[in-house]
């Protein structure tokens, strides 16, 4: 099977020609992982830029006693271990599967590099890419240190809107179908899930959210 047919599914990747999928196809393919399997470990090589094309994968590190900290949860048609585009010669983070039927495709540094030489437009979305990642690692840091539990799955939940919602930059309730277990959610804002549960039952008492396996309404007041 061919790899970077994917990239015809995924926006980032629309600005390249189909000559450049076959020139590369040939050279290229999907890796499966299970849940709990490893892509690449802390301190491992960063030689490959990686796609999901299917599953669910984590970012993450751990502390020096052995806590684990999560940087994300990535899902289908996002891209990771973009680090090594930038000259990252050892990974400071781990990746790892948490869906049973994750499918990666792994894109050496090499060929990401000609790719984005060859064309502008896309060497421009990759950047952006990078620096918006960054600017969202930065800001759950921030309500990772500063924030209190509450007002970390409020401000998370709004990220969550933006991210998969439906009308969310309009009045009315907002809509989120998103992709994460109530595990992820508890992951991203460092709380463990008895507590998650303890906050989202609150907020739906107070009226301001009704919370289901993959689908989160945010109510919005009336003016």
């Amino acid at each position: 099977m061919s790899s970077i047919w994917y990239f015809e599914e995924v926006n980032l990747f629309k600005m390249l020609c189909p000559h450049k999928f076959r020139a590369y196809k040939d050279s290229h393919s999907f890796d499966a992982y299970r849940k709990s399997d490893y892509i690449y470990f802390e301190d491992d090589s960063a030689n490959k830029i990686y796609l999901i094309e299917q599953g669910k994968v984590k970012i993450g590190y751990y502390t020096e006693d052995g806590q684990e900290v999560v940087k994300a949860i990535l899902t289908r048609g996002e891209l990771f271990g973009e680090k090594a585009i930038l000259g990252e010669m050892k990974r400071t983070e781990f990746a790892q599967s948490i869906d049973n039927k994750t499918s990666i495709c792994p894109v050496g540094v090499k060929t990401m590099h000609d790719l984005m030489r060859d064309n502008q437009s896309f060497s421009f979305k990759i950047y952006k890419l990078i620096g918006l990642r960054f600017k969202k690692l930065e800001r759950r840091l921030q309500l990772l240190l500063f924030k209190d539990a509450k007002t970390r799955l409020l401000e998370f939940l709004e990220e969550l809107c933006l991210d998969f919602g439906d009308n969310c930059e309009h009045t009315g309730d907002h809509i989120i179908n998103h992709p994460y277990t109530q595990k992820d959610i508890a992951s991203l804002i460092g709380v463990s899930r008895p507590t998650l549960n303890i906050l989202l039952n609150e907020l739906q008492k107070e009226q301001k959210l009704k919370f289901g396996r993959k689908q989160i309404r945010i109510y919005q007041k009336s003016a």
